[in-house]
């Protein structure tokens, strides 16, 4: 299963991008989405921003990841 996680673009510097993936900073490639720009919300998967979402879709994939993450952990108890 291959997932893809929402981050917000927080600085750009060519063909790379910091961005904010739930609070944890990550460097990747914007190869794939190269018209992205500060502030926007992308979906990253094995290091590459794939897409540009808009910013309800990503809060809602969001808290969808933390319900899950949240089941998981009352699951291990």
């Amino acid at each position: 299963m291959c997932l893809a996680i929402p981050a917000k673009i927080v600085t750009i510097d060519g063909s790379m991008a910091k961005v904010d993936m739930m609070g944890n900073e990550r460097i990747v490639s914007i190869d794939l989405v190269p018209e992205v720009v500060m502030g926007e919300y992308v979906l990253i998967h094995a290091g590459f921003a794939i897409s540009i979402i808009d910013d309800e879709s990503a809060k809602e994939t969001e808290e969808l990841l933390l319900e899950v993450a949240k089941a998981y952990e009352e699951e291990g108890q």
